[in-house]
């Protein structure tokens, strides 16, 4: 056959009687491992040596009959063996480490595809691989503008699978870069309110590596450590019970090192100390003094001092509790751990390594779950042996529930119930704006947050700042809340006399504090026409409480540079009438603004009939002499009557409004 030829068989050595061969080793097989050291082979004596080879030559092999050649299988099974054995040994690409060799992506995906058993090592490497991969380029890519958009991201892996991964990824990120804490320090109170032992387990491994610094006396990592743990007492992911014991540690026997640590967590937590926990802070800031005063630390250190003492005389403006945008998470939501800095902590360093998970399945099924939960998503159902005939059916159903349309106005109310709670219960206005912005509105139905806001405003016995504030910050959120108060202004102008006196008071307090933060544009003004056909005593009080409150906040002067603006001139034709067809309502206007005391805002006015106005028609002269005297007389009753109409109107605008005041006082009381 082909392959014995193939095949060549040893030969017999040549016989030797009188010449002694000197044993030689045998050679070592490329699969042993390294030798430790003299096997006991080497240490025998001859003697051993001789019986074993039976004797001191060895014996000669004999030569091989035909009854002794290997058939064909053992021939071709010698022959494989001989051809693999200047082979490597193949190579399995799962079981390789990830920072080894390169694999194309091609080559990657044909792996990946052949892979499906989600129990089997191969698998979970892979999944544990990417999951790796995958919070690490999260992490790495966070910063202020996006960490919005990250966290859901991140949820999105599995956090209780990785949460080792993901503690070691963000302190690294975080010793990296410094400035970046309060960022990452936001985000693990954004994961600790979903997934408390996330936030335990990283508390615990900053501890830890806190101390190990701390013992190595290694000034970077301890630096890095506290600040972390700073920002998460900001948080209140951490009690700060561990960060005044951490300060007592560095302040008890004070070095350099030491003493620049503590001023950094001071700059930090200082803020927090003094609102929360002011004891504590007192006690920190006398040791620094005696520190300042009585060790002997560098110059350098002792500047660091002042400087903080600095920081706190300024009220921390630098270094705030928490930023405005990195405040993510609702104080109730927050979950606070407690842990000392020398009690027995646990960092479980095997969640960093891959382990495989014989419940594999089962776990992914229970994150599905949680990140549904947390998310916000709904599962569909993903059967398939719907009919067609169903599936239509289930489509008309829809159809005629979307028809269905409540008349009670059931939807309307409880959205209205819903915001007057939220603001009732809210501390502040900007706790109020972020609640109220989370409230889902249907679509068409936004302008009922602006009308609940300026009514519940109305509902107060005064005016409180709290609801101008609200609408100031909505109308500087969007364009479209802007021009939703806008619409308010104008409806409730035109409703206002409906409004009982102390709601029409607050009304006009409520928009001139929008006009004077320039909430909304002053072009509102144009729905006002102030002539006596078009004003009511409501109407007319209302627009003088608007403007008292506007020269009470921005002053005359502004005001008036306001009102004289010329882009606006087009919206004041109403409330600064010059119609030359009927002067009557230029005059009116005068006078009611000379009764508020803004006659100022009407020199235009003034001027327009001295100069431009068209001059009445002169009177015919008398047809006899006879008539001078009885002309004359008439003329100059004519003039004083005219005069003394064209100024009684301020004097009569003064008594309306004070008797419109008068029954408002009455009325409250």
């Amino acid at each position: 056959m082909e392959v014995a030829s193939a095949v060549r068989l040893p030969s017999p050595e040549p016989e030797l009687d009188d010449v002694k061969e000197v044993p030689r080793k045998r050679d070592r097989s490329p699969y042993d491992g390294p030798s430790a050291g003299p096997s006991k082979r080497s240490r025998r004596d001859d003697d051993e040596d001789d019986r074993r080879n039976g004797g001191i030559g060895r014996r000669p092999a004999p030569k091989p009959t035909a009854d002794d050649l290997p058939d064909d299988d053992s021939r071709l099974k010698l022959f494989q063996n001989a051809f693999s054995a200047n082979r490597k040994l193949p190579v399995d690409d799962s079981k390789t480490r990830a920072g080894g060799a390169y694999i194309p992506p091609a080559r990657l995906r044909e792996m990946q595809k052949s892979i499906t058993d989600k129990k089997s090592p191969e698998f979970q490497r892979m999944a544990w691989e990417a999951l790796k991969k995958s919070i690490q380029g999260l992490i790495n890519k966070t910063n202020t503008a996006n960490i919005k958009m990250i966290v859901p991201e991140l949820f999105s892996e599995n956090l209780v699978r990785g949460r080792g991964l993901f503690c070691r990824a963000i302190m690294k990120a975080q010793a990296a870069s410094l400035p970046f804490t309060p960022i990452y320090a936001a985000m693990v109170a954004i994961v600790n309110t979903k997934l408390p032992q996330v936030g335990d387990l990283l508390v615990r491994r900053l501890i830890v590596q806190f101390r190990k610094g701390f013992r190595r006396n290694d000034k970077n990592v301890a630096l890095s450590s506290t600040m972390f743990l700073s920002h998460l007492v900001n948080t209140q992911v951490v009690h700060e019970i561990l960060i005044a014991e951490i300060l007592l540690l560095l302040l008890n026997k004070p070095s350099d090192d030491s003493v620049e640590i503590a001023v950094g967590i001071m700059k930090e937590v200082g803020a927090f100390l003094d609102e929360m926990k002011p004891a504590i802070a007192n006690a920190i800031f006398d040791q620094m003094r005696n520190i300042l005063h009585e060790a002997d630390i560098d110059k350098r250190t002792q500047y660091m001092i002042e400087v903080l003492f600095e920081v706190r005389r300024t009220k921390y403006k630098d270094n705030p509790v928490i930023r405005e945008d990195l405040d993510l998470v609702e104080e109730e939501d927050q979950i606070t751990h407690n842990h000392t800095l020398e009690g027995d902590l646990k960092v479980e360093d095997g969640l960093n390594i891959f382990k495989v998970d014989p419940d594999y399945e089962a776990h992914e099924e229970e994150y599905a779950k949680i990140k549904a939960e947390i998310l916000g998503e709904e599962e569909g159902s993903d059967d398939d042996g719907y009919t067609d005939a169903s599936s239509e059916d289930e489509e008309d159903e829809e159809v005629k529930a979307m028809d269905v349309k409540d008349q009670t106005n059931a939807d309307l109310v409880n959205l209205r119930r819903t915001i007057y709670l939220t603001i009732k219960s809210s501390g502040g206005f900007e706790e109020c704006v972020h609640k109220l912005m989370r409230i889902n509105l249907p679509h068409g139905l936004e302008n009922e947050l602006t009308t609940m806001i300026v009514e519940c405003a109305s509902q107060e016995r005064t005016y409180e700042k709290f609801y101008g504030m609200i609408g100031e910050r909505f109308c500087k959120l969007n364009r479209m809340w802007t021009d939703l108060f806008e619409e308010a202004f104008a409806h409730y102008y035109e409703t206002i006399h409906r409004f009982e006196t102390n709601r029409l008071r607050i009304i006009a307090q409520f928009f001139a504090h929008l006009l004077g933060s320039d909430g909304i544009g002053w072009h509102v003004f144009q729905v006002v026409k102030m002539t006596e056909e078009d004003t009511t005593s409501s109407s007319r009080i209302f627009v003088k409480i608007l403007f008292e409150e506007l020269l009470a906040s921005l002053g005359q002067k502004v005001v008036v540079e306001r009102f004289k603006d010329p882009m606006l001139q087009d919206s004041l034709t109403g409330i600064f009438p010059t119609d030359a067809d009927d002067q009557s309502k230029t005059r009116f206007s005068i006078n009611f603004f000379t009764a508020i005391g803004m006659g100022v805002l009407t020199e235009g006015m003034r001027d327009w009939l001295k100069n431009s106005a068209p001059k009445p028609k002169p009177l015919p002269e008398p047809e006899s002499d006879s008539d001078d005297d009885r002309s004359v007389s008439s003329r100059s009753s004519y003039t004083s009557s005219s005069y003394s109409r064209s100024r009684s109107p301020s004097l009569i605008f003064k008594i309306q409004i004070s008797a419109a005041e008068g029954q408002i006082n009455t009325s409250r009381t």
